[in-house]
């Protein structure tokens, strides 16, 4: 079988949808399918490698607008590797790629991972929005990454018959345990101020995450020291923010984090918060990763994954958006509770375990991709 995946970016640039592209086009080249990944590069240059026996293609980017780079070199690649592909994988929401593919010419089956609507940019939206209706149509399957999405998504609604639920999935194992040193170095580093707790959020520092709201519920939280993992365009903002509120002293951006590094960094914490304000938040992962670590989880009611991977009162606590004297109260009131804490964290290993497991997620994608070239239809997964 020969595999296309479209979208903007692909290792080494870290994300949420780059680790995913990731993940499945190794497990591809694995069982000895034909994969290559068509992205674009950081630059005008157009570079061809192989990776851990993907061929990945990066095309020259000569602008972005509205966070979408545009590479005229990836049509001629597009109608080209199109061809020959047996199914074209689209990562949406990348406009240009998914309109590229529309106009290529290509006859292979298409699929579409639908990781996000399209939130922020209202005249991309606006202006798409008749492009997107025709993709989807002519899509074999989509992909949600939760029922949510499918339910909650003016798009997926229209096309809920052609939808298969495939959560993302992490390697579960990977984040069970973590260097008991290493936890203890990174915990006595955060705890030497007079603070008891560490909460821990991790992402890349973007408008939607909702890092401010968690910087503004701090001061309730007076024993509490929190923990940003990731970068970011977004840094200096909250970084002002967090002097404003007077909790400078308590808040620490921790940056890129080595991913050999990453689990001690969940070991090391009492309670894990992702406060998303946006639907562009459409699943997270890390969320997945804390659970999979024994946290107890906080986050917020956006209509989208994060309350399906959370379930309120069970592996954690939701909230709603922007508010931070309920965030701040959802936290105390944990963070007051450890036995709490505990069987919330246990329920959320199960929880990790049944649903977003990332060999899982891998064998859902490839029952898609045989569904599509058998011609069979798939019952959409709930």
């Amino acid at each position: 079988m020969n595999i296309l995946h479209i979208y903007k970016d692909y290792f080494p640039v870290l994300g949420g949808i780059e680790n995913h592209i990731r993940v499945l086009a190794e497990a591809s080249a694995a069982r000895g399918q034909q994969v290559t990944v068509l992205v674009t590069s950081l630059d005008r240059r157009t570079q061809i490698e192989t990776l851990n026996g993907v061929s990945v293609i990066k095309t020259g980017r000569w602008l972005n607008i509205s966070s979408a780079p545009i590479s005229p070199a990836m049509f001629g690649w597009a109608r080209r590797l199109g061809r020959l592909a047996d199914i074209v994988h689209l990562h949406s929401p990348y406009p240009p790629g998914e309109t590229l593919h529309l106009f290529s010419g290509s006859r292979a089956q298409t699929v579409i991972t639908y990781h996000s609507d399209i939130v922020r940019q209202k005249t991309l939206r606006r202006v798409y929005r008749p492009l997107l209706w025709r993709v989807l149509a002519r899509a074999d399957r989509i992909i949600a990454t939760s029922p949510r999405y499918i339910d909650t998504s003016p798009f997926l609604q229209r096309f809920r018959d052609k939808c298969t639920v495939a959560p993302l999935g992490v390697d579960l194992n990977r984040f069970a345990a973590a260097d008991p040193a290493r936890v203890a170095s990174i915990r006595n580093q955060l705890t030497n101020q007079p603070t008891r707790h560490v909460i821990l959020s991790v992402g890349k520092l973007r408008h939607y995450k909702g890092f401010d709201t968690l910087i503004e519920a701090l001061p309730d939280l007076l024993d509490a020291r929190l923990v940003i993992v990731g970068s970011g365009p977004l840094e200096d903002t909250l970084r002002e923010c967090a002097t404003l509120c007077s909790v400078a002293d308590r808040v620490t951006f921790a940056g890129e984090v080595p991913d050999a590094d990453l689990p001690a960094y969940y070991h090391a914490a009492d309670l894990f918060v992702l406060p998303a304000n946006a639907r562009a938040e459409a699943f997270g992962a890390v969320l997945v990763e804390a659970m999979a670590a024994g946290l107890a989880c906080v986050t917020t009611e956006v209509g989208t994954g994060t309350s399906w991977v959370v379930q309120d009162g069970v592996t954690g606590l939701v909230v709603p958006p922007r508010d931070p004297a309920l965030l701040a109260q959802a936290i105390r009131s944990l963070l007051a509770n450890a036995d709490r804490r505990r069987q919330m964290g246990q329920a959320g290993i199960a929880r990790a375990r049944a649903q977003f497991d990332e060999q899982a997620m891998i064998e859902r994608v490839h029952a898609v991709y045989t569904g599509v070239r058998g011609g069979g239809k798939q019952v959409a997964g709930k």
